[in-house]
């Protein structure tokens, strides 16, 4: 990663599940805790239920219905966000994210959460770890209406928060919403090379990748 240039840069724009906080807890909830549950709602064994809520998953995948819990709990006829509190103790910062918030903090820079996170999932994650002090907004892709993803949530952002696009960095593990935020003009992009700690790191593949915040923070 090469370093940044920080006097370009006036907003700080961040995801949170795999960029503040380890996705491991996402990952596991969606592809381990919610198919047993699945299973033992429907009666069912562990492998038909994989193979029921594959295609699912893969239909709504990168629009906002894959974000949303009220969708999957219609859909799924499962209570998710209960689901979701049997497994929080799993919620965790990754290294150092916190002392990269109170370093943006101490440097002036506006900061705003940026994620397409339900707002239930939100909600409990901040239960679990304090982040909310950090940032001058806590936005969710679901109160505009579209997902990181579309195109009109960028236009949205900009008409809710306002923000230059040439003196904006935007971090998130996902990309797709990377490669969104690059169509839209934000100018300083950083990809997360290892979002689940459980898991490799990937391939980041067009984008710079960010290995630890010590690095952001010794910049500022």
């Amino acid at each position: 990663m090469s370093a940044l240039s920080w006097t370009a840069i006036d907003t700080v724009l961040l995801d949170m599940d795999g960029t503040l906080l380890d996705l491991h807890f996402d990952n596991h909830f969606w592809l381990e805790h919610l198919p047993l549950r699945y299973a033992e709602q429907h009666g069912i064994s562990r492998a038909l239920a994989d193979e029921q809520l594959a295609p699912l998953f893969a239909r709504h995948a990168g629009q906002l219905s894959w974000y949303c819990l009220d969708f999957w709990s219609a859909e799924l006829h499962l209570p998710v966000l209960e689901l979701k509190h049997e497994v929080a103790h799993l919620i965790t910062l990754r290294p150092d994210a916190d002392r990269f918030l109170k370093a943006l903090r101490q440097a002036g820079k506006r900061v705003a959460l940026v994620t397409n996170a339900h707002r239930d999932s939100l909600s409990l994650k901040l239960e679990r770890i304090e982040l909310a002090p950090y940032f001058d907004r806590l936005i969710s892709s679901h109160d505009y209406g579209f997902a990181k993803e579309d195109q009109q949530f960028w236009h949205a952002l900009q008409a809710d928060f306002g923000f230059e696009p040439a003196r904006t960095l935007f971090i998130d593990d996902s990309l797709p919403v990377l490669r969104s935020a690059q169509r839209y003009g934000i100018a300083q992009l950083l990809a997360v090379r290892q979002p689940d700690s459980r898991k490799d790191a990937k391939d980041t593949e067009e984008f710079a990748a960010l290995d630890d915040y010590q690095a952001l923070i010794a910049g500022l």
